[in-house]
């Protein structure tokens, strides 16, 4: 929960993906009663362990003998699994975040482009109303000496 939360609030830092896929690890093995992240344990408390460099890989042959080396692979795969699933939930959220910034990007620019556009028309206006009008002058009737027949 705390991963997803971390996520879809924007979070996409993979050294901070590292420590909560590390710690999901550890309450794992420490609600399962296993030993496998024992080695930082000491006075009952867990020692925080600096998160693993590369992502954990499942082995070839489970070590140990029985179900116990199986239930650590198929742990290991779940959170792989997990982490593969935020990984993609965190470039999705990024991916719309684009999107959603492209759009209203565009919004923008056609919000402008009618307010230009209307700010045009007004100066049009305007100019049409105090362009001194050319009245056309009026002559009287031209007197023009008749011509003899």
């Amino acid at each position: 929960a705390l991963r997803l939360s971390y996520l879809r609030s924007g979070g996409h830092d993979p050294a901070v993906l590292d420590q909560l896929l590390h710690l999901q690890l550890e309450a794992t093995v420490l609600e399962k009663g296993t030993a496998g992240l024992g080695r930082g344990r000491r006075m009952g408390t867990v020692a925080p362990q600096p998160a693993p460099e590369a992502p954990l890989a499942v082995p070839a042959e489970p070590p140990g003998a029985g179900t116990h080396g199986l239930d650590a692979a198929l742990l290991a795969v779940e959170l792989e699994n997990r982490r593969l699933e935020d990984e993609l939930l965190a470039l999705k959220v990024r991916r719309e975040r684009r999107a959603d910034a492209g759009s209203r990007a565009a919004q923008r620019h056609t919000e402008e482009l009618a307010q230009l556009q209307a700010e045009v028309g007004m100066l049009r206006c305007h100019a049409e109303q105090t362009r001194p009008w050319l009245h056309p002058r009026v002559l009287p009737p031209p007197t023009a000496p008749s011509l003899p027949p």
